[in-house]
């Protein structure tokens, strides 16, 4: 069996995965460490793999030492080098099977790291979240029901206009209530229908409904990549939630809107070989949402997919919020990079 057939798997790995002789030359290398260092595998077979770190007599002592049987494992941060890029901060691990003249070294990007923990801690955060909100809405709803019966048996049993006013408002009330539960709930009572979606033709439905909104003021740019196919979604979630992020957008522009100068831009792109949900994905569809508003406000930057968190007086808190559980029920991933004068956020949706 030649050496590729035989390590086959490590292509499966979202990890950097390297197998080399104890002089450091590359026997195998799998696709994760071909795209992170922008070099093929044919070129990357018989070179040296401690040249391909800023400090090579790391990697050339680790494998000395695990050619001397000195440990079966062993773990240190390090630089990788990238052909047209900034060095990567990679966490090596060398691991000495047998053979002991075939060692494998496993580089996990401490950016990468970090990222999954992050994804791991908010996927927890919006199931907690979800429950939280079923739970409280059933819980509000029921009452609901009977506080708006009982005021308009008030109202019949009463006949000063006074008094009706005051009944007036609990009903007014009560159905404003009635509509946030409402809200709350929808995620969860609607079907996930899913079809063949064309992500820029929902796009362009998004954007004739924010151009007839905001007919004046804004600026609408559209930067698709019409090469990306097709794909298996649910199309009305994602309208609503592309909508839900270019309304809250808008409301952020609202004073560069009053200036003329407010910017909001649709980008489309495709991401290849990213890792998002613990999963490594050949191809996804990535989608930019941004604006040229003030920025998120620190004060609410790390809540904004909470329920009932906003940033602008009156705000339900709830579009960013139905905006996350929709693309969650893609198997999908929002990230928010924001700056004051730049604002982006990103759906990533598996498409391969």
């Amino acid at each position: 069996m030649d050496t590729h057939a035989r390590f086959h798997a490590f292509d499966l790995l979202a990890t950097l995965v390297a197998v080399v002789q104890p002089n450091a030359s590359v026997l195998f290398c799998n696709s994760a460490l071909e795209d992170a260092l922008g070099v093929s595998r044919r070129t990357l077979v018989g070179s040296c793999f401690a040249d391909a770190f800023t400090e090579p007599t790391q990697l050339q002592n680790a494998l000395e030492g695990a050619t001397e049987n000195e440990f079966a494992a062993m773990r240190y941060d390090a630089w990788l080098k990238r052909l047209g890029y900034d060095p990567i901060k990679v966490h090596v691990i060398i691991t000495r099977p047998e053979p002991v003249d075939e060692i494998i070294v496993e580089m996990v990007p401490l950016e990468k790291q970090t990222r999954q923990d992050r994804e791991e801690r908010l996927a927890e955060q919006a199931k907690s979240n979800k429950e939280l909100i079923r739970n409280l809405a059933h819980e509000i709803k029921n009452p609901l029901g009977g506080i708006r019966g009982a005021a308009q048996l008030l109202e019949m049993e009463i006949n000063s206009p006074e008094l009706t006013e005051y009944t007036q408002v609990i009903i007014h009330e009560a159905d404003r209530l009635q509509s946030l539960v409402d809200r709350l709930l929808a995620p969860h009572r609607r079907p996930h229908l899913v079809g063949d979606v064309n992500v820029h033709e929902v796009c362009e439905r998004v954007r004739s409904l924010i151009s007839a909104e905001f007919p004046k003021g804004l600026t609408v740019v559209r930067d698709f990549d019409i090469s990306i196919p097709e794909f298996r979604g649910d199309r009305e979630q994602l309208i609503q939630t592309i909508l839900n992020i270019a309304q809250n957008a808008c409301q952020a522009l609202s004073e560069r809107i009053s200036q003329g100068d407010a910017i909001l831009t649709f980008c489309t792109r495709v991401a290849r070989q990213v890792t998002f949900g613990k999963q490594r994905y050949r191809l996804a569809l990535e989608l930019h949402v941004i604006d040229n508003g003030p920025g998120i406000p620190d004060s609410i930057r790390d809540r904004i997919f909470y329920p009932l968190v906003s940033g602008r007086e009156g705000g339900s808190g709830l579009g960013l919020t139905l905006a996350q559980t929709f693309v969650q029920q893609h198997q999908g991933l929002i990230e928010v990079d924001s700056v004051p004068g730049h604002t982006d956020f990103k759906i990533l949706i598996p498409l391969l």
